[in-house]
């Protein structure tokens, strides 16, 4: 278990794990895809921290700001990568096996960088409106937000096929199975549960389970369109779902919050 999180915990963020804890071989790092929430937990606890922090110092654009940054240097930018050379490959129009050659391509294209351009600031803007709620209110939002994006790679892989003959794509797709799927929506769900019990807000906790659904929904409807165009899924499909995940999740929350 703790190989599999740790695994999970250097695939998607640039956090430091302990030199020598990890020696997993292909079937423990596609398996560790069900610690993907907890991933996400610990990245909605650095936003938290630094939500606590420069809250108290700056005012709500620049902690905005702030929290676009943390978030994407927790990932070294990786998700942010997989959208925009995504965005590349579909702009192009060409045939699937030119599109995947364009994704493995490490230059990126103006749609790329204009894709990246919207998504931070559709996040900044997210984020402005998210401290502006109450303190508790706006702790739920940054924890749940890279929780629940994480998650919702999960259920895209368990319904995907791999584009590519290798890579860790192909990995995680060949050993994400309905229990890792099963794992990883039990913990989302225990730990969302649990937080909105605490807070005593059950229709929230209604509302957000319906949430759930719809992302559910939409990672399934993103991993069959990318299926179409590919032929599969890959790495950088992986990281423009979470990229998106991220977005639609916040604007869900600020939507249903009671103002």
């Amino acid at each position: 278990m703790l190989k599999k999180l740790l695994g999970a915990v250097q695939f998607l963020t640039i956090l430091p794990v302990p030199s020598g804890s990890v020696h997993a071989n292909a079937d423990d790092i596609g398996k560790s895809s069900a610690y993907f929430p907890v991933v996400g937990i610990i990245q909605g606890f650095l936003l938290a921290l630094v939500y606590a922090v420069f809250t108290l110092i700056f005012p709500n654009d620049i902690v905005a700001a702030l929290l676009v940054t943390a978030l994407v240097l927790s990932n070294g930018g990786f998700h942010l990568d997989g959208l925009s050379d995504t965005v590349d490959a579909l702009a192009s129009r060409k045939s699937k096996e030119r599109m995947i050659a364009i994704m493995k391509d490490s230059t990126t294209g103006p749609i790329g960088v204009v894709s990246i351009v919207l998504i931070i600031l559709l996040k900044y803007l997210l984020f402005k409106n998210v401290v502006s709620l109450p303190d508790s209110t706006a702790y739920v939002a940054l924890v749940l937000t890279p929780a629940l994006a994480r998650w919702c790679m999960v259920p895209a892989l368990f319904h995907a096929k791999s584009a590519r003959s290798d890579g860790l794509g192909k990995i995680f797709i060949e050993q994400t199975g309905a229990r890792e799927l099963f794992m990883a929506t039990c913990l989302i769900l225990g730990i969302t549960t649990a937080i909105f019990l605490v807070m005593s807000q059950l229709i929230m906790l209604l509302k957000m389970i319906v949430i759930f659904i719809l992302v559910y929904i939409l990672s399934f409807s993103m991993s069959r369109f990318f299926a179409k165009k590919f032929g599969g899924l890959t790495g950088d499909n992986l990281g423009a779902i979470t990229e998106m995940s991220e977005v639609i999740f916040l604007l869900m929350f600020l939507g249903c919050y009671p103002k």
